[in-house]
């Protein structure tokens, strides 16, 4: 059974999400015989690339509320990511996340994606590392066991992996995932936000049910 996940490195929801999930497929009994598949989606396509502006401005702006309530919005965002065991910070940056997926998908190449996956949302939402420093990127890459020199040919070339992360985008709309993350079991069923991770279990058990009504391997 496949799971695909569409999701962006800066969306909190996305780094709790993925945490919940693996708590869920933990309690699937068939959870052995589960891919996961990471797939690309930009939360702010058209920002600038290159332009980053301090996270809590960019949430006080998109949200048009004043930057105490902003900084209230992301205090009970980290008061989540704390119940699921995960580090939270609220001073990052925010900025165009094109390259991060272009990236993601050499990993998923090289077999690495969740490996990538796990130090990028570490470096971004845990540790006072910006994602937006390509330094950061290359470190981030060889943690996950990639090529530092591969890692930088792909981020100094803008066409390398650009099609990918444009059709799994793409993809998300044909299904009609208009936000993140989001969860496509076995072309079956979605799961929308960052749910519980009994949710996910449930879901996974009647994906799994229908598959093998249907005579699925």
């Amino acid at each position: 059974m496949r799971v695909e996940i569409w999701s962006d490195i800066v969306c909190p929801w996305c780094y709790i999400g993925k945490a919940r999930f693996e708590q869920g497929l933990a309690a699937f009994d068939h959870r052995d015989q589960v891919e996961v598949v990471h797939r690309s989606f930009e939360l702010d396509p058209d920002h600038p690339k290159g332009d980053t502006v301090p996270v809590l401005d960019m949430l006080a702006t998109k949200y048009r509320v004043p930057r105490e309530q902003a900084q209230a919005m992301e205090a009970r965002v980290a008061e989540a990511a704390a119940e699921a065991g995960l580090g939270y910070r609220a001073g990052r940056d925010h900025g165009n996340t094109f390259d991060v997926h272009r990236l993601l998908h050499l990993a998923k190449a090289r077999g690495r994606q969740g490996e990538l996956l796990d130090r990028l949302y570490a470096a971004n939402f845990a540790e006072e590392r910006s994602l937006f420093d390509p330094e950061t990127l290359l470190s981030a890459a060889a943690e996950a066991g990639l090529d530092p020199a591969e890692a930088r040919t792909v981020l100094d070339d803008e066409t390398a992996y650009a099609e990918d992360v444009r059709a799994d985008e793409s993809e998300a709309a044909a299904l009609g995932a208009s936000s993140v993350p989001f969860f496509v079991l076995d072309r079956r069923f979605g799961v929308s936000g960052g749910q519980p991770a009994e949710i996910f279990t449930q879901a996974l058990h009647q994906a799994w049910e229908a598959s093998q009504v249907s005579g699925d391997k």
